[in-house]
């Protein structure tokens, strides 16, 4: 894949099958990308899509899903622009916690304010989340952080 000029846009319902193939060659799971695309946010060139990022919503946090680049233009700040756009949305749907389940990328994330925590202190309504109740291994790590006054 070439490296155009990449755009981010919010996810539209004609974006679930490339979503579920993006994730499925970056290797996280596809579980609940039928009922939460609307709050993706799709980067993409002239070739496709190439990243994205989502964020589930519940009444005490967020969840931080699905962060994924095409290993092709990873490194070039596509991740980083993603996640800065998750917190946003995030932001703006009113939460004022988020959090994410990660198997890789547990020294990624700290750069966006995100610190590891104990399984036990996410709130139910987020555990309640496909993710939470078994998308992820229950090895994954948990990773927290506050958007309050942010």
């Amino acid at each position: 894949m070439s490296r155009s000029a990449v755009s981010l846009r919010p996810a539209t319902a004609s974006d679930v099958d490339a979503l579920h193939r993006l994730l499925t060659e970056v290797h996280l799971t596809t579980a609940g990308i039928a009922e939460w695309w609307p709050r993706f946010t799709v980067a993409e060139t002239d070739q496709g899509m190439i990243g994205a990022a989502g964020v589930e919503t519940y009444p005490d946090g967020a969840l931080l899903r699905s962060v994924a680049v095409h290993p092709s233009i990873q490194g070039t700040g596509t991740g980083r622009t993603l996640v800065d756009r998750a917190l946003v949305t995030a932001r703006e749907a009113g939460a004022q916690d988020i959090y994410l389940l990660t198997i890789t990328a547990e020294n990624y994330f700290p750069r966006f304010g995100f610190a590891r925590i104990a399984r036990e202190m996410v709130p139910d309504t987020v555990q309640a989340s496909v993710e939470f109740r078994g998308a992820c291994p229950e090895s994954a790590i948990v990773m927290h952080r506050s958007l309050r006054g942010a």
